[in-house]
């Protein structure tokens, strides 16, 4: 028996009497998830502790703080983001109403991943109810202790009519991707993305992939090593590196690495002290996860960190060099607290490297020389972008966040996130009289009748209704 069929029959139910639909239903909604939020911050917490390790610092900074920043800009723009938008018109149409309405797409789900559990699972679902959606949320397994709380409490919070939370692993979530959904918004990885949207496509749902890949770091030789070492040092180890944004590897000249080396050495040391009993560095998710970058510490030689502990699944902040480009390393997304070093003797070359991979979610480039990063920020493509930072644009709603390629494809974030949960509906509305006006569309042609059609046609004119 199909475990999901009646839930999202509900669903189904409830958009179609169209209760979504309003403001004020969106609005109570969203004041919902903001007060769960609040209510349960402590809970949230401890989840993200137990799940990752997280220090209560970084679970707001990162998880908390953002997820309700969305919520508030939600709520302070709604109907402005729902209002009808006016578009150019011709001369054909001047009489006309012409506009693009925002619709909900209908029954949304949203599958998230478990190394930002709330974050990447919450923020999607603000732009899902701001769009008037009904949702169906997919957290992670992984993350068992936050996936419990959303799974337990929040829907306390929300209408249940309009939305569930529904649990269970790879299994469960290919037998919910057979349903037919209107609109799918998938995070993790692309080999995971590809399933996903196979199954989209085989009911041609409309789909948002926010995925991962290798995240170059070009570091120019005209830098502070020590400014750039903390900035790395930070954005790489920043939740033990388990981060889709995170730099994954670092491209720069020998005499650079040798500058930058010393200096990052003493980041680590000032951030975490003993990095094993550091509050503010986490652990790896699980065993399997551990494993595989156990494996990794293997590539190249080790230059700093590279110490672990099985039983703690602790992986010390660890930089490789003389790592070779078909090592494994180098050949997935690392997602994890290990750093390699490459070396090359020019910008040209970096870029090149860059560009003959995949299209990486994120890309960083530090250089005092604003022709430098300009350079790397033109001559390459990226999901996101980071001159002289790391992935501070995460916290700004007002840029998107999304990949391109290999890493993705739509975006979100603020009001895009409302966007992407909204169908951009073309209305124009005719008078239904002043059929005279009309005439000069109809048959039979004449070069006279053309000649107008085509001034009518080519003239663009005012925006309002």
């Amino acid at each position: 028996m199909d475990p999901f069929s009646d839930t999202l029959q509900r669903l189904r139910e409830a958009f179609r009497s169209g209760g979504t639909r309003p403001a004020e239903f969106r609005a109570t909604q969203l004041k919902g998830l903001g007060r769960f939020l609040q209510d349960h911050k402590k809970l949230l917490q401890e989840a993200l502790a137990q799940d990752l390790h997280k220090s209560f610092f970084e679970s707001d900074l990162s998880e908390l703080i953002l997820c309700q920043n969305e919520v508030n800009l939600a709520l302070k723009n709604l109907h402005t983001w729902m209002k009808d938008e006016p578009v150019a018109k011709n001369l054909l149409t001047q009489v006309d109403s012409a506009f693009i309405r925002k619709e909900p797409f209908g029954l949304a789900l949203i599958i998230s991943p478990w190394n930002y559990p709330v974050n990447l699972t919450l923020v999607p679902l603000v732009g899902a109810l701001a769009a008037g959606n009904c949702v169906v949320l997919k957290p992670s397994e992984i993350s068992q202790g936050t996936e419990k709380v959303l799974a337990e409490v929040l829907p306390l919070y929300l209408d249940q009519s309009c939305f569930a939370v529904v649990q269970g692993g790879p299994e469960e979530t290919q037998q919910l991707l057979k349903h037919k959904f209107d609109y799918i918004f998938f995070t993790g990885s692309p080999r995971v993305g590809k399933i996903v949207m196979a199954a989209a496509t085989e009911h041609l749902t409309p789909i948002t992939l926010e995925l991962g890949g290798k995240n170059p770091c070009y570091v120019d030789d005209n830098c502070d090593p020590q400014t750039v070492a903390n900035r790395v040092v930070w954005f790489r180890y920043y939740n033990t590196g388990q981060t889709c944004v995170a730099p994954d590897y670092v491209l720069c000249s020998p005499e650079m690495q040798e500058r930058l080396l010393p200096a990052m050495q003493s980041a680590i040391t000032r951030f975490y002290g003993d990095p094993r009993s550091s509050p503010n560095l986490g652990r790896i998710i699980n065993e399997k996860h551990f494993q595989r970058l156990q494996g990794l510490l293997g590539c190249g030689r080790v230059a700093i960190g590279g110490q672990s502990d099985e039983r703690d699944r602790y992986i010390a902040p660890t930089v490789l060099v003389d790592v070779q480009q078909t090592e494994p390393v180098m050949q997935e997304e690392i997602f994890g607290p290990i750093l390699p070093i490459l070396n090359v003797r020019s910008l040209d070359e970096a870029i090149d490297f860059i560009n003959r991979r995949e299209k990486p979610l994120a890309l960083y480039a530090f250089s005092t020389r604003n022709q430098v990063v300009k350079q790397v920020l033109d001559r390459t493509s990226s999901g996101n972008f980071g001159g002289n930072d790391g992935f501070m644009f995460m916290t700004l709603n007002s840029l998107p966040f999304g990949g391109v390629g290999n890493s993705g494809m739509g975006k979100y974030h603020g009001k895009f996130s409302f966007d992407t949960f909204s169908h951009h509906r073309a209305c124009l509305l005719a008078h239904s009289g002043l059929e005279k006006l009309k005439g000069i569309r109809y048959p039979p042609y004449t070069p006279r009748r053309k000649q107008l059609l085509s001034w009518a046609l080519s003239f663009q004119n005012c925006t309002l209704l």
